[in-house]
C-alpha cells in the first residue's frame, strides 16, 4: 500500500512535470532523482521534456568528458557560436556564446546555470534542451546540427550526465594543433582526408578531427567537407584549408598543378635577372605552369614611368627609348625613374591613404603638416624603420612635427593601437578586440596588451570638429593605464607573442614598442612593407589583401615573400632598394598577355597583371596628353594631382575613379576596381570636353600645325600609348583625317575616342 501511494506521488510529479515546462533549474533533476529511487521508470511525449531511465544515471564511463577539453571545440564545431548564431553580440533567442569559444567562463555559465538551468539535464541527459536542439527534436531555428547517432552527440550526452564537469586546475595545456598533411598535391577532381592532432603540455597527443572546423581560402581550387574530406575542384591553382581547435588554428596548403608534362630544361632555360625569378621559376614549376614572353620595349616603358613616378612619359622620352639599343637600358631607365622628383609625390600620395586624417576632424593646418611630413621623407628616402619610429614616437606640436598628427586623429589608445598594427604589421588586430580573433592566434589579451604602448600618450589642446583649428601638443604622461574590455582590469603592454613590460615615469613605452617593430627578429615589420611595394609595383600582392598577414591567407609564394623582407632588411630598409630589385627582375618585364600553360593563373605571375590607374595618376596623364593645366583649390598653378595634401580638394573626377571619401566613417578604402560610371564619365564629362577644345589644347596645335596627317597619328599614340601605331591603325585614322584647315575636330575625335580605351586608363 505504502509503495503503491509513493508510487502515485511519484506519478504525478512526472506529470506535473510534462505538462509544465516551467518547472526547471535543481527542481526537476530532484524530482527525475525521486523517481528513480522509487524504481519508476517513465516515458515521456516525444513533445514533452525528455525520457529518464535508472540505467542512464547509473550508467558509469570510464573515460572523461568535460566543458574546455571536449565540448566547446564541438560548440565551434557546428556553428553554435558563430556570429551568424548564438555567437553574435545578443546571441540568438536569447541564448549568447562567446564568439567561436574565447571565454570559456562565460560559455560554460550560459550553457550551465544561465536560464535557471533549463538547457542541460544531468538526471536524464538526453532530455537535456541542449541536445533535443541540437537533434531537431525540438524547434530550432539553426536547424539538425548533430545527428543522434553521431560520435558527437554521445560525447555531449556523457557530458551531460557526468555532472557538466570542467577542467581541471591542473589539466595538460592545449599547446597546438597539428593538421596532417600539412601540404599536399593532388590532380583536379581528386581528394584527401585531413586528420588534425591537438598537442598537450603533458606530451600527449589525441586525435580531434571529429570536433575540428575546417575552411578554405577558394573554394573553387580544393572545397572542404565539415568532417575534412577536401576535394580539388576543375580548376588547377592553390587553396589553403583552415582547421580550428580550440582557437588554436593550422593550415594545409593544397596544390593543384596544371595537367601534362613540362619538360624540366623549359624552367631552367628561363633567364634569371636576380632571385625573384627563381623564386617566380621553382613556383611555376610546382604548378605546372610557364611564364609569358618579355613585355615589348614600349609596354616597359609606360609600366615603369606609372608604376615609379606615377606619369606617363613623353613622347620625346618614348622615342628616345625605342631607339636605344643597349643591353642595359631597362635598368637605366629604372635607375633614372628612382631619382626623379616626381617619385616623392607619387609614394608620398600612395602613404596619405593610410595616415591622412580627416581635415574636417584634425582641421587643415594638421592635415598640411603630415602631408608635408610624408612628402619630406620620401624626398629624403628615410629607411623604412625610421619613418615607422618617428611616426610611433612622435612628440610635440601638431604645427610643428607632422608625425605627431597620427595621434591627434585617433586619440583613442584603442584606435590607435589597432592602426598601428594593420599597417606596421599587417596584422589585423580590431577582430580582437571584442573577441578572439576569427581567423587568427589573437585573443583580448594581445588586443589591449598592444594598445597598451599607447595608454600614456598625452594631448595638451582639443579637437572641435568641423573647425579643429587649435594646435595640440602630443607628449608622453608619467603614468597611465589602459583596461581590459572584458574583466576592467589594468593591462600592462606586451608586444605580440612576447611578454609583458613595465616602465618608470621618465620611460616611454612606444620607444620600446618601435624597437620590437624594427628589431630584425620581427616576423611582420620587413615583410608586410615588402608585401606592400611587391603590390603597388605588380599590381598584386603576394599576400592579399596586402596588410593582413595570417597563417589562413598564405603568401603565393612564401619564399619570395621572406626573400624580398630578408634582403629590405639587409639593405637598411632602403624603400628605393626594394623598389629596383623588384623592378629589375625578368618577371616585372613580362608580357599580360596570357599563353596556354597560364591562363588560369591569378596570381603566381607567371604574367603581369594590367591594373587601372589610381586616380590621381588617371586625371594626371589626362593633362599630360592634352597639355592643359587644372587648377586645385589650395594648391598653386601648374599643381598635379599627385601632390594634392587635402581630400577637401573637390575633384569630381576623382571622387568617380576611387579616391577615399574622408569623410566616410570607416574611411572608405581604395579601389582599383572599374565602374559604369568611370566609363560613362570619360565619354561624357563636361570638363573633359572642355579641356579637348580648349585653343591652347595639344589636339588644338597639332591640328593648327605644319605635320602631316601621319605624323600627328604618330604624335597621338606616342602621346596616349606610349608607342606608335600598328600600320593598319594608322592607315585607318590617316584615311578619315580632311586637309589641314579642317582637321581640328577629326583629331579631337580621335583624342577622345583613345582615351577612352582600357589601353590608356590601365597599366599594361
Amino acid at each position: 500500500m505504502l509503495r503503491s501511494r509513493r508510487r502515485l506521488s511519484i506519478q504525478l510529479l512526472v506529470e506535473c512535470l510534462s505538462v509544465n515546462r516551467h518547472v526547471v533549474g535543481t527542481v526537476r533533476p530532484l524530482i527525475l532523482r525521486i523517481m528513480i529511487v522509487a524504481g519508476v521508470g517513465v516515458a515521456m511525449g516525444a513533445d514533452r521534456t525528455a525520457t529518464a531511465v535508472a540505467a542512464e544515471v547509473d550508467a558509469t564511463d570510464t573515460e572523461s568528458v568535460t566543458f574546455e577539453m571536449d565540448i566547446q571545440p564541438l560548440l565551434t564545431r557546428f556553428g553554435c557560436n558563430a556570429g551568424a548564431c548564438h555567437g553574435k553580440s545578443r546571441g540568438q533567442n536569447g541564448f549568447a556564446l562567446s564568439l567561436l569559444g574565447f571565454d570559456s567562463d562565460y560559455d560554460y555559465e550560459q550553457l550551465v546555470h544561465a536560464g535557471r538551468g533549463r538547457r542541460v539535464f544531468p538526471a536524464a541527459a538526453a532530455s537535456s534542451l541542449l541536445l533535443r536542439k541540437a537533434t531537431g527534436q525540438v524547434p530550432h531555428g539553426g536547424g539538425v546540427r548533430i545527428p543522434r547517432d553521431s560520435t558527437s552527440y554521445e560525447l555531449l550526452r556523457r557530458w551531460i550526465q557526468n555532472g557538466t564537469p570542467r577542467d581541471p586546475a591542473d589539466a595538460p595545456r592545449l599547446v597546438r594543433v597539428v593538421v596532417e598533411p600539412d601540404s599536399h598535391s593532388l590532380k583536379t577532381e581528386e581528394q584527401f582526408q585531413l586528420s588534425v592532432w591537438a598537442e598537450y603540455s603533458d606530451g600527449h597527443r589525441r586525435d580531434v578531427t571529429a570536433a575540428t572546423a575546417f575552411q578554405t581560402n577558394d573554394k573553387t581550387i580544393a572545397a572542404v567537407s565539415p568532417d575534412g574530406l577536401v576535394k580539388a575542384g576543375p580548376i588547377p591553382g592553390e587553396s589553403a584549408i583552415m582547421v580550428r581547435y580550440m582557437n588554436n588554428i593550422a593550415v594545409c596548403a593544397v596544390t593543384i598543378p596544371l595537367a601534362g608534362e613540362v619538360p624540366a630544361e623549359s624552367y631552367t632555360q628561363l633567364p634569371r635577372y636576380n632571385p625573384i625569378d627563381e623564386h617566380v621559376w621553382n613556383k611555376l614549376k610546382l604548378l605546372g605552369m610557364l611564364p609569358s614572353a618579355p613585355a615589348e620595349d614600349s609596354k616597359f616603358l609606360r609600366r615603369a614611368y606609372l608604376r615609379v613616378i606615377g606619369r606617363l612619359p613623353t613622347p620625346d622620352e618614348v622615342r628616345s627609348f625605342l631607339a636605344d639599343t643597349s643591353s642595359d637600358k631597362r635598368v637605366r631607365l629604372i635607375d633614372g625613374l628612382l631619382e626623379r622628383p616626381e617619385y616623392a609625390d607619387f609614394w608620398a600620395n600612395k602613404w596619405a591613404d593610410l595616415l591622412r586624417p580627416n581635415p574636417f576632424r584634425v582641421g587643415v593646418k594638421s592635415v598640411y603638416m603630415i602631408d608635408s611630413w610624408l612628402r619630406d621623407a620620401f624626398r629624403k628616402n628615410m629607411p623604412y624603420d625610421q619613418f615607422a619610429r618617428e611616426l610611433i614616437t612622435a612628440e610635440g606640436g601638431t604645427f610643428t612635427n607632422g608625425a605627431t598628427v597620427i595621434f591627434r586623429d585617433r586619440p583613442v589608445v584603442v584606435e590607435i593601437g589597432s592602426s598601428v598594427s594593420q599597417i606596421f604589421l599587417g596584422v589585423r588586430l580590431e577582430c580582437a578586440k571584442c573577441h578572439h580573433h576569427p581567423f587568427e592566434v589573437w585573443s583580448q589579451d594581445d588586443f589591449y596588451g598592444f594598445a597598451s604602448f599607447f595608454s600614456r600618450v598625452g594631448h595638451v589642446g582639443y579637437l572641435s570638429p568641423p573647425i579643429s583649428g587649435d594646435e595640440e601638443i602630443i607628449y608622453t604622461t608619467t603614468s597611465g593605464e589602459l583596461r581590459h574590455g572584458r574583466t576592467n582590469v589594468p593591462v600592462l603592454p606586451r608586444p605580440l607573442n612576447g611578454d609583458e613590460m613595465t616602465f618608470g615615469p621618465e620611460e616611454n613605452p612606444r620607444d620600446a614598442l618601435a624597437d620590437w617593430m624594427t628589431d630584425d627578429a620581427n616576423p611582420y615589420f620587413a615583410k608586410v612593407m615588402a608585401n606592400r611595394v611587391w603590390a603597388d609595383i605588380m599590381g598584386q600582392g603576394l599576400v592579399d589583401p596586402v596588410d593582413d598577414i595570417r597563417a589562413t591567407n598564405p603568401a603565393s609564394n612564401e619564399a619570395l615573400l621572406q626573400f624580398l623582407a630578408d634582403d629590405f632588411r639587409q639593405h637598411d630598409y632602403n624603400i628605393k632598394h626594394l623598389n629596383r630589385t623588384i623592378m629589375t627582375s625578368y618577371v616585372f618585364g613580362l608580357s599580360t598577355v596570357p599563353e596556354e600553360r597560364n591562363v588560369t593563373d591569378l596570381k603566381n605571375f607567371s604574367r603581369y597583371y594590367r591594373q587601372r590607374m589610381r586616380a590621381e595618376v588617371l586625371l594626371d596623364a589626362v593633362n599630360d596628353v592634352l597639355e592643359v593645366e587644372q587648377e586645385f583649390a589650395a594648391m598653386p598653378p601648374g599643381s598635379r594631382a599627385t601632390q594634392l595634401w587635402t581630400y577637401r580638394s573637390s575633384s569630381l573626377f576623382l571622387d568617380t575613379f576611387g579616391r577615399p571619401d574622408a569623410n566616410q566613417d570607416p574611411p572608405c578604402e581604395r579601389t582599383s576596381d572599374s565602374t559604369t560610371p568611370q566609363v560613362l564619365h570619360l565619354m561624357n564629362s563636361p570638363e573633359l570636353n572642355k579641356k579637348l577644345m580648349q585653343d591652347d589644347s595639344q589636339p588644338a596645335k597639332l591640328a593648327a600645325s605644319e605635320m602631316s596627317n601621319e605624323e600627328i597619328v604618330d604624335e597621338i599614340y606616342l602621346r596616349i600609348y606610349s608607342r606608335l601605331p600598328m600600320e593598319d591603325e594608322k592607315q585607318k585614322l590617316v584615311a578619315i583625317l580632311p586637309a589641314p584647315e579642317e582637321r581640328r575636330r577629326v583629331v579631337e575625335d580621335i583624342f577622345w575616342a583613345l582615351m577612352n580605351t582600357p589601353e590608356f586608363s590601365y597599366i599594361d
